[in-house]
């Protein structure tokens, strides 16, 4: 498989597969394919797999993609503005935010994470319920806004905004913190706590998170006037 991701901040991947190659998708993200592109839905791994993956924000079904007759292409976008991130996997194990898969080879394992810590569950941003990917291959997530990625040293720790974690090796200690004191956490506009990342592994963070997007815009659409016809 080979791959092309284009745009800007409403970004799309673009995999090139030979005959006999096949890729899972988040149902209804494909953009577009080419003519002999075989397109089929089934519950991959299984029943089970299937209601595990409903609780992480993905579809029951998946999409599956594969070309005949020779090589094909066939193109994904998200849902929201923002970029796609790929991950490769050689046996390691990543820790996703809900519904940031997208697509991923066949090798590439789809299953769910649960939040070690009581507090960080409640407060942290992310629930208790988180994806974990895992296998051989590679997967390809999207979040909003734009991207840092970065490599935690051991005992290296990043203090992020809550629901800004696009993901984390599974190596990396995910916890929470205090904003600060009082007087910050009164007035600083940044909350009760802080999301706490501890090294050593990969991190990814986005720029923008979903639900504060959608609050901000929240003032400046229509509302029915009350009472009206």
């Amino acid at each position: 498989m080979q791959y092309t991701i284009t745009g800007d901040n409403l970004q799309m991947v673009t995999l090139s597969l030979v005959e006999g190659e096949e890729i899972a998708a988040e149902a209804g993200a494909m953009v577009n394919m080419s003519g002999n592109m075989k397109m089929t839905s089934a519950v991959t791994g299984g029943l089970f797999k299937g209601l595990k993956r409903m609780v992480t924000g993905e579809s029951f079904f998946l999409s599956h993609f594969t070309p005949s007759g020779g090589g094909g292409q066939v193109a994904f976008a998200g849902n929201v503005p923002g970029k796609i991130v790929p991950v490769s996997f050689n046996g390691n194990e990543f820790i996703a935010q809900r519904d940031a898969y997208l697509c991923a080879e066949m090798g590439v394992d789809l299953d769910i994470a649960f939040t070690k810590r009581i507090r960080a569950g409640i407060f942290g941003g992310e629930g208790f319920v988180m994806q974990k990917l895992s296998g051989h291959g590679t997967a390809f997530l999207h979040c909003c806004g734009d991207v840092v990625e970065m490599t935690l040293a051991p005992d290296q720790v990043m203090k992020v905004q809550t629901g800004l974690v696009v993901g984390f090796d599974s190596t990396v200690r995910y916890d929470i913190a205090r904003a600060g004191g009082v007087t910050t956490i009164l007035f600083g506009g940044e909350g009760l706590f802080l999301t706490t990342l501890q090294g050593p592994g990969k991190v990814v963070l986005q720029s923008m998170d979903v639900a504060k997007l959608a609050q901000a815009l929240t003032p400046f659409l229509p509302h029915p006037e009350s009472g009206s016809q």
